[in-house]
C-alpha cells in the first residue's frame, strides 16, 4: 500500500488540485483500459470537485468512457434533497451529457433496505466479476468522528467480510443507508479521502499517526492491499492536527 498526504490552503484549491489529478488518473488509467470506474462520495465533500468537473474541466473530461457509481447513499428516493444521487445529478448530470449506461445509482425503492443493498452488489458482480471489484478511484470524505460512506463508528459493517454492499442504520439523518463495505474499498486501485476543517483535525491525526482501530475511526480501516491512498486535506485540518508537515509519501 502506497499512502499519499496532499495539502491546500483551503477547500477550494484542494478540489481543483483533486480534479487535476482526477483528469490526469482517468487519462492514464484509459491508455490500457476501455473504461474507468469511480465510486462517488456523499455529502458536502465532493461539491467543488463536481463543479469543477462539470464546469472548468467539461471538455478535458472523457465522459462517455467514465462509470459512475456510489460508495453510500441515504435510503430516501433520488428526487430527495438528502439524496447523494440527487447531488451528483443537479451539479453534473444537468450540465454534462454522460451516456445513461455510464450511470449506477445505488436503488433505494425497495421496501427492505437489504435487498436493495442485495440488488447493488448482483449489479457490480455482474459489472466487475472477481472476488471483490476493483475500482479505479474510491472517492471518500471523512467525518469528524472519522465515520467513511456510511461506516460510522461501532458499526458492525466494519467487520463485514463477504459482502460488497450492506444496509445500515447509521447515527445520523437520514439513519438507514446503504453503504460498499471495507474490502471493497480496500480492493480498489486509488482510495482518495478528502478531508478540510480544523473540526477534523483530532480524528485525522490519530488516523494518520496511531494504529489502526476501525472500530474506533472507521477511516483507519482504509488499507489497499494492492492500492493506493491518497489524503486530500486543507491547511486548517492539516495545522490543526499538526500533520502540516507530515511526509508527502510514505
Amino acid at each position: 500500500m502506497s499512502c499519499e498526504f496532499r495539502i491546500h490552503s483551503d477547500n477550494e484549491t484542494l478540489g481543483h488540485a483533486a480534479a487535476l489529478a482526477l483528469v490526469d488518473v482517468v487519462r492514464r488509467t484509459l491508455e490500457t483500459s476501455d473504461h474507468f470506474s469511480i465510486a462517488l462520495s456523499g455529502g458536502s465533500t465532493p461539491l467543488v470537485l463536481y463543479d469543477l468537473l462539470a464546469g472548468e474541466f467539461a471538455n478535458r473530461f472523457p465522459w462517455d468512457r467514465v462509470h459512475f457509481y456510489w460508495g453510500d447513499e441515504r435510503y430516501v428516493s433520488h428526487d430527495d434533497p438528502q439524496s447523494n444521487f440527487r447531488v451528483f445529478r443537479e451539479s453534473v448530470m444537468s450540465t454534462v451529457r454522460i451516456p445513461p449506461e455510464n450511470i449506477h445509482p445505488m436503488p433505494t425503492s425497495r421496501s427492505d433496505p437489504d435487498d436493495g443493498a442485495r440488488d447493488y452488489e448482483a449489479h457490480l458482480r455482474n459489472k466487475f466479476g472477481g472476488d471483490w471489484p476493483r475500482f479505479d478511484v474510491i472517492l471518500l470524505g471523512m467525518g469528524k468522528d472519522g465515520h467513511i460512506a456510511s461506516l460510522f463508528p461501532g458499526s458492525a459493517a466494519l467487520d463485514e467480510k463477504t459482502r460488497w454492499v450492506v444496509s445500515v442504520r447509521a447515527i445520523a439523518e437520514p439513519p438507514v443507508r446503504l453503504t460498499l463495505t471495507p474490502p471493497v474499498m480496500n480492493a480498489a486501485s486509488n482510495v482518495w479521502l478528502i478531508v478540510s476543517g480544523r473540526e477534523k483535525a483530532e480524528v485525522l491525526k490519530r488516523v494518520m499517526t496511531g494504529p489502526p482501530d476501525p472500530r474506533r475511526f472507521p477511516a483507519s480501516a482504509v488499507r489497499p492491499a494492492k492500492g493506493g491512498i491518497v489524503w486530500w486535506v486543507d491547511e486548517d485540518a492539516a495545522a490543526s492536527s499538526g500533520l502540516e508537515n507530515f511526509p508527502e509519501s510514505r
